[in-house]
């Protein structure tokens, strides 16, 4: 297990703010108001097509309205109404000292994951970055995934997955490669067994802890 993919949002980084108020900013142009950002949490991790559709009902043509006034906002100002999680670039830090080498595997554009952890400072962990593309290429987990293990000619046997919600434990099982589903973030026990999650840590020292424990 030489090699660990970390998902971005809900695991890096908490972006509750910049993505909620982007989701209301482009709700409110189709017409719809939402009484309280807590309701569009939902939003965080699954590709934006598929919540605008699972939750507000919208059409293909809708959808990608919705997600063009979403990027005008999260562009603007979202991206950066951003958090990284107490202590994740201690753990970055010395699973990097400690021989890994790590990548980012993002659902979302890989444009905007490049800046937000380029403006936190935390590229410098990454040997690469992988994300979707504008127009939606690679916005499943499981292709973005693949995508990183044929650009970097690694085996999915020496991989591992770091995320916090369904669609990390599905594209790492597509890739046959484990995942470790963190609490800290926007998932849950029962997600993580629904959808048998390989192991789960509680918080970024267990994080650590479990890759302490794997090498000794």
């Amino acid at each position: 297990m030489k090699n660990i993919l970390f998902d971005l949002d809900g695991t890096l980084t908490d972006p509750f703010i910049g993505i909620t108020k982007a989701v209301a900013y482009a709700l409110k142009s189709q017409d719809i108001i939402v009484s309280s950002l807590e309701t569009l949490k939902p939003f965080i991790g699954p590709p934006l097509d598929d919540s605008f559709q699972k939750y507000y009902h919208m059409n293909h043509k809708d959808c990608w309205i919705a997600i063009e006034k979403f990027r005008e906002y999260f562009n603007e100002k979202g991206k950066f109404e951003n958090k990284v999680y107490k202590g994740i670039e201690e753990v970055l830090k010395q699973l990097k000292d400690n021989g890994y080498t790590l990548y980012v595997c993002t659902s979302k554009p890989l444009v905007f994951a490049r800046e937000i952890l380029e403006y936190f400072h935390l590229d410098i962990y990454f040997k690469e970055i992988y994300g979707s593309e504008l127009d939606g290429t690679r916005k499943d987990k499981a292709d973005v995934i693949a995508y990183c293990l044929e650009c970097e000619q690694i085996e999915a046997k020496e991989c591992i997955m770091v995320g916090d919600r369904m669609h990390d434990i599905i594209g790492a099982h597509k890739n046959h490669i484990p995942c470790i589903g963190v609490l800290y973030g926007y998932g849950s026990i029962e997600e993580f067994q629904q959808y048998h999650c390989d192991y789960i840590v509680e918080n970024e020292e267990g994080l650590l802890k479990f890759f302490y424990e794997k090498d000794n």
